[in-house]
């Protein structure tokens, strides 16, 4: 067994064969690129038992060698993962079962019959790849440089291959992510959490992909430093796998939980004081806004049901294409992903930040929702029509308290935390719709807020932090 660490990217045939002639590259390349077919078939049960255990097994002809390979479950964030690897190799392309037991089989599989695993599909591309090698603090790192294209292939459709692996053979993990990372300034890179076996079940079945990264929730006696970096690397997997799925299925509501997440993103940079210093994130923050910007009167126009709402589904698909394939977008989440594994928020940070970041997520969080509560100006029966615009400048700070109470509200110890979060939730809705009705609307949304700010007033949990 070893563990397989390695980072897939996105690549568009352009950018695939610019890869080969890169300065970085010819500086660090050590081995010629070669060239050849890779055939893989992938196996399951009838009812699918191994990609319920998130477990893959495949047969690979490469040249004359034939290999069977058992991937266990993994973590893969913006395109980074590592999992457990076991190979065997075989005289011909046949599946032997006999090798699955024992340490090698998952304990989660124990009643799974081996003997009905099939092929479910095959995956058949071109690789072409060479080593890399470099010093790196006085360490020396080799990473094994994959260009794939090809396709995966289902009895019921295909779906393209044309990607960038990046594979460590000697090194910390560290340097995949610097290597991306100074790709990515001059080359369109978009970080991949799916692996070509997790392409292959989508083909089967459009809704197979989890979304969600399986990462460890936080409790309340979690200190603030670990909500930062637990967070950030949730937020990040969460938003690059809903970019992944939109980009595949072109479905509106993935293209609508992508941009809540994105302003989940921007928020986060906002909430956690000195812990979490504003220059520590600026780069971040300026990239996330500017892609807000972007994407923010779409994802508003598409909520109508009219020609103008249709219109912005219909041409969403194309312009997040167009996005993607922009340098921004890999320079911004490879960046963060390089940021989150190096803890770069902690450089430098001034001692009542250090203290902050010692805290407790429960009483951090009290004392975080209480001073964004306090200042929060909600509607009010007596505030004129022309007060408007004062609540519409509340909405960066609904979004900082939506953040907040998605993720933690849980470890909020005040009355009825779920009913604030949804009430509030209510009201940032209404306020994103000020800009997008017409003057025949206009009254009616307007009482419409003055009937939610009384609402809100009411709420115990609202009464409690704002004493």
């Amino acid at each position: 067994m070893f563990k397989e660490t390695e980072i897939k990217l996105r690549i568009s045939a352009d950018t695939l064969a610019a890869l080969r002639e890169h300065p970085l590259v010819l500086e660090r390349q050590q081995t010629v690129w070669q060239s050849k077919p890779l055939i893989n078939q992938y196996f399951d049960t009838p009812e699918q038992s191994l990609a319920a255990a998130r477990v893959a097994l495949r047969l690979r002809r490469d040249g004359e060698q034939i290999i069977q390979t058992l991937k266990t479950r993994g973590n893969s964030v913006a395109g980074l993962s590592e999992r457990n690897e076991w190979d065997w190799y075989l005289d011909q392309m046949v599946l032997d079962t006999q090798v699955l037991q024992g340490d090698y089989w998952p304990e989660a599989l124990a009643d799974c019959d081996r003997n009905s695993l099939s092929p479910l599909f095959t995956t058949d591309f071109e690789r072409q790849h060479c080593l890399l090698s470099w010093q790196r603090n006085d360490e020396q790192v080799v990473v094994d440089m994959a260009l794939d294209q090809g396709a995966v292939i289902t009895a019921s459709g295909e779906e393209p291959i044309s990607e960038l692996e990046l594979e460590m053979r000697e090194g910390n993990s560290d340097a995949l992510l610097e290597l991306a990372a100074e790709l990515a300034t001059d080359l369109p890179l978009m970080p991949c959490d799916i692996s070509k076996a997790e392409r292959g079940y989508r083909l089967l079945d459009a809704n197979s992909n989890q979304l969600r990264p399986s990462h460890p929730q936080c409790s309340a006696e979690v200190v603030v430093d670990e909500v930062i970096a637990r967070t950030g690397w949730t937020l990040l997997g969460h938003s690059q796998r809903l970019a992944e799925q939109f980009r595949f299925g072109g479905q509106w509501r993935h293209f609508r939980e992508l941009v809540v997440q994105l302003h989940h993103l921007r928020a986060y940079f906002g909430v956690f004081d000195l812990a979490l210093p504003l220059s520590a994130g600026q780069a971040f923050v300026a990239a996330l806004d500017d892609l807000l910007e972007y994407l923010q009167p779409l994802y508003l126009a598409g909520w109508a049901d009219d020609a103008q709402g249709q219109a912005a589904r219909a041409e969403a698909p194309e312009i997040f294409a167009r996005l993607t394939n922009e340098l921004t977008w890999g320079q911004l989440f490879i960046g963060l992903a390089l940021w989150l594994q190096q803890r770069r928020w902690t450089e430098s940070r001034h001692p009542r930040g250090e203290r902050v970041a010692a805290l407790p997520l429960e009483r951090w969080l009290l004392g975080a929702v209480s001073k964004e509560i306090q200042a929060l100006r909600v509607p009010h029966n007596n505030d004129e029509d022309d007060r408007v615009s004062e609540w519409c400048d509340q909405l960066p700070r609904l979004q900082r308290l939506h953040f907040l109470l998605n993720q933690f509200r849980r470890q909020l110890k005040v009355a009825e935390a779920d009913r604030l979060f949804g009430e509030l939730s209510k009201l940032q809705e209404l306020l994103q719709q000020v800009g997008q009705v017409d003057a025949s609307q206009r009254d009616a949304l307007l009482a419409t807020l003055r009937k939610q700010g009384l609402r809100i007033r009411r709420l115990p949990a609202w009464r409690e932090l704002n004493g």
